[in-house]
């Protein structure tokens, strides 16, 4: 599915009524018709019930004024109130709102104290609340009356129904500057939108369901939306289905450079996750006084024992010279899970990035190697992939968190262009920016997941899908069979789970993926592998 922005949304409602003939009022009581089935489905019922229905002046609120039809036919007893100025009020929502006056029903202002009072009294015996206040169109702060508004809302309790986006949500970022309605659910209008999933959007919009209101689905899934979730049917037809004649070499051979005194647990933990997700050959290349060590804790990998400068730390021209020719033998390279961060190991990160003339993947030290420099990815030979938390992208950026977490797609969109890299963003929604504009977003995930050693399970899986995946998209199948993965751990572990509880869980949500992608490359005639070649 794809995620729109508010600028991309709006060109697909213009095109709704140019080219299909479904003019905004149509789509308006479309949207009310879903948003009411959908408060039915928050409230079990809503005949009987006392819905207080909020809307603006602008369109959302007359997706508000439609949905209170459907839920007075529907016999709730509605107390409806404009939050906007009634002499502003758009030419779809005034139809949508004169015909509630026609029916009987009050629409109240709200305008000074008095009105307040009647909100607050009204908020008090409902059962439910509809927010149409503002849409996505929001930028900024509430203005008094409407902040006052959505206090009152919040501090109910009641359950809240936001229509596309929480009032006060940023649609584009999911920025929430002043405060917002906290929603128990919220019905997205067409697509979802970068806010509904995340930073505090994601939290405020509660439980998310999307509904298309009739809107044509050549439109919705137009190649000029860069954006899409990493859903089932996405993933399905990246993942590839092995034929009868694979060997190790044809699932792809991972070189993984990793690994220092104190830090051997993830080096193995991404090295296994390479493996367990269906890579052919995994070796991993260490300082050469660890490499007793990881050649314990790995049955199934090679290690490389790699010179050191000083005990247990990479760096130095030997260790370049012994990596360099290792390189030309695999597919892809992963550096950085548990590299530390000497001044000689970020030296010789650079000099991979520069000289390496294989894909590389750039997880943890090695991200900070490159810390306020991240010019030097520009001079590598093929596309890099990043694999940074927060804290590594706002460092390689020369950023706040706080900043970063203003526009996080933005502004990984704008890296991965200007540095000619992909970069996968890890928060409570992973994203994958690649360096042609396109976004994904993560559908899968949990807190129990935010763990140490999950980032090096995550480096490992997408260096082990390398050679397998779709052309280029090894991060997105990646991040999706990663986040699976926790998912099915977190059924067991809760948040008690640990990295290796991810690890393990990588063979079943290939497996659950593998039952589903089959039928869905059969569906839609997609190859079932053409990387595939039995003479490599």
């Amino acid at each position: 599915m794809k995620v729109s922005l508010v600028k991309e949304m709006r060109a697909v409602d213009r095109r709704a009524g140019e080219e299909y003939g479904l003019p905004e009022v149509v789509l308006m009581e479309n949207a009310g018709r879903q948003t009411a089935a959908a408060m039915v489905s928050l409230l079990g019922s809503v005949r009987g019930k006392t819905i207080c229905v909020l809307a603006g002046s602008g369109n959302n609120g007359g997706d508000a004024f439609a949905a209170a039809r459907y839920l007075y036919n529907e016999g709730a007893v509605l107390k409806v109130f404009l939050t906007g100025n009634p002499d502003h009020i758009k030419a779809s929502p005034s139809i949508m709102k004169q015909t509630l006056t026609v029916m009987g029903i009050a629409v109240h202002g709200l305008a000074g104290d008095r009105d307040m009072d009647r909100l607050r009294l009204a908020l008090r015996f409902a059962d439910g609340v509809l927010d149409g206040i503002l849409g996505t169109g929001f930028r900024g702060t509430l203005r008094p009356i409407v902040r006052q508004a959505v206090e009152l809302v919040n501090a109910a309790g009641k359950p809240v129904l936001a229509i596309d986006i929480p009032s006060g949500v940023e649609a584009d970022t999911g920025a929430v500057s002043d405060v917002a309605v906290r929603a128990a659910k919220t019905i997205a209008l067409g697509l979802p939108k970068p806010g509904h999933l995340l930073g505090q959007g994601a939290i405020y919009a509660g439980e998310l369901t999307v509904d298309s209101i009739g809107i044509p689905r050549q439109l919705l899934e137009d190649e000029a939306i860069l954006q899409a979730c990493i859903d089932d049917g996405l993933a399905a037809a990246l993942l590839p289905v092995r034929p009868r004649t694979a060997h190790k070499g044809t699932c792809g051979r991972i070189l993984i450079v990793a690994g220092s005194r104190g830090m051997t647990g993830a080096a193995a933990l991404c090295t296994e996750a390479s493996l367990r997700v269906g890579c052919g050959i995994a070796t991993l290349a260490v300082p050469e006084s660890q490499q007793p060590i990881l050649a314990v804790k790995l049955t199934e990998a090679m290690t490389v024992p790699v010179p050191e400068q000083e005990p247990g730390v990479l760096g130095g021209s030997e260790a370049l010279k012994v990596l360099m020719p290792l390189v030309e033998g695999y597919d892809a390279v992963l550096v950085g899970p548990g590299l530390g961060r000497a001044q000689v190991t970020g030296e010789l990160v650079k000099a991979l990035v520069r000289e390496a003339d294989k894909p590389l993947i750039l997880d943890a030290d090695a991200i900070y190697a490159l810390r306020g420099a991240p010019e030097i990815l520009r001079e590598a030979k093929h596309v890099p992939i990043l694999t940074p938390h927060l804290g590594e992208m706002a460092g390689l950026l020369g950023l706040s968190v706080a900043d970063l977490r203003e526009d996080l797609a933005g502004i990984a969109r704008d890296a991965a262009a200007e540095y000619h890299a992909v970069f996968v963003l890890k928060s409570e929604c992973t994203l994958v920016a690649f360096p042609d504009g396109r976004v994904y977003f993560t559908t899968k995930g949990n807190a129990g997941m935010a763990t140490a050693g999950a980032g090096d399970v995550l480096a490992g899986t997408i260096a082990g899908l390398m050679k397998q995946a779709a052309e280029g998209m090894a991060p997105v199948l990646g991040v999706y069979l990663h986040g699976l993965a926790g998912d099915l751990a977190y059924q067991e572990k809760a948040e008690g789970l640990l990295a290796g509880d991810i690890l393990a869980k990588l063979p079943e949500a290939r497996r659950r993926l593998q039952a589903h992608s089959l039928p869905y490359k059969q569906a839609h005639s997609l190859p079932y592998n053409k990387k595939h070649d039995e003479n490599e």
